[in-house]
């Protein structure tokens, strides 16, 4: 409900989803792209400070300037790194490899040998759940082209043909 000394709300801005920058991958593409550099040197070429270039490594967040200059270093489209926030689904694994990705006591080598033991106990020991069984399916590659709020609202079409059609399915039409 609106509160009356607002405007009304375009239809439009209201369907939209948020985006969430994804750390993970930034640091992942930053700690790649420096290579054999320090991250002195890095940060250098980059033009941002030594200290800025550790902080983002590490998984925090940068901002909106560095964010574009570290983007230009990389070479790559500042959207690569925004995903809607209600198609990502963080699973614990997830989130423990990046807590480790993070830790400063840890080195890259070690989080990624840690983090390699813990997929690899997780496949073995996390039980299958079966994916329910698809009637749609659509692979958008250009998402990332679309203008702003465009893909949350495909996507939303898509699953009201999706349960539609599970209806009819359901009910023996198809």
């Amino acid at each position: 409900m609106s509160h009356p000394a607002e405007p009304p709300r375009d239809r439009d801005e209201a369907t939209q989803q948020p985006e969430r920058l994804d750390l993970t991958q930034l640091a992942e593409l930053l700690r790649d792209r420096r290579g054999n550099l320090s991250i002195r040197q890095a940060a250098q070429e980059a033009g941002v400070s030594f200290s800025t270039l550790s902080r983002v490594e590490a998984g925090a967040h940068p901002d909106l300037a560095t964010f574009t200059r570290l983007c230009a270093w990389l070479g790559v489209s500042p959207s690569r790194f925004f995903t809607p926030v209600v198609e990502r689904e963080i699973t614990p694994l997830d989130e423990a490899i990046t807590h480790l990705r993070a830790d400063p006591r840890l080195t890259a080598d070690a989080a990624a040998k840690i983090s390699s033991v813990l997929k690899d106990l997780y496949g073995a020991l996390a039980r299958d759940i079966a994916p329910p069984k698809s009637i749609v399916a659509c692979h958008l590659r250009a998402d990332p082209v679309m203008r702003p709020g465009v893909a949350p609202r495909l996507a939303s079409l898509l699953q009201d043909m999706h349960e539609a059609l599970e209806r009819k399915v359901e009910a023996g039409e198809l």
